[in-house]
């Protein structure tokens, strides 16, 4: 009896998930909306797809998604225009690009250069650690005089 209320609650979360008066009439449009849906990032949840965020921003997306799609726009020239509009954060994968390149590898080009810092730093010491002859000289005359 629980398991036939539970699948009768999870039918209807999945009925109230989307409106159907929202949905595309041509099931191959739909099917492509929702695919973009899955790519675009709620910009209010911004951990989201706009698929599954209950957000008003979300809900105005998918309508725009859907609005663009229904018009014959192309999958990339709806995410170009919404990259052009919020962005490229509003893709929950960007496209790979030298600014983020230099982003991602921005970090470890820091953390490779204060590693090259910190072994010079510590051949400096090394180098700076050893006495000349004539410091030696001098030392040695200091602690036999600190002797006597």
């Amino acid at each position: 009896m629980r398991r036939a209320l539970a699948i009768v609650a999870a039918v209807f979360c999945l009925a109230a998930a989307s409106d159907p008066a929202e949905r595309l009439p041509d099931p191959a449009q739909e099917a492509r909306a929702r695919a973009i849906f899955r790519e675009v990032r709620c910009l209010v949840c911004q951990n989201e797809s706009i698929d599954d965020s209950s957000a008003e921003l979300a809900a105005d997306l998918r309508r725009l998604v859907r609005d663009e799609v229904k018009a014959g726009m192309s999958d990339d020239q709806v995410r170009e225009h919404l990259t052009d509009r919020y962005g490229e954060f509003v893709l929950l994968k960007p496209a790979l690009s030298w600014g983020n390149a230099v982003l991602w590898g921005a970090p470890f080009l820091v953390v490779g250069l204060g590693l090259l810092l910190l072994a010079g730093g510590f051949r400096n010491r090394r180098a700076e650690a050893e006495l000349t002859q004539d410091e030696a000289a001098r030392l040695t005359r200091l602690s036999d005089d600190e002797q006597a």
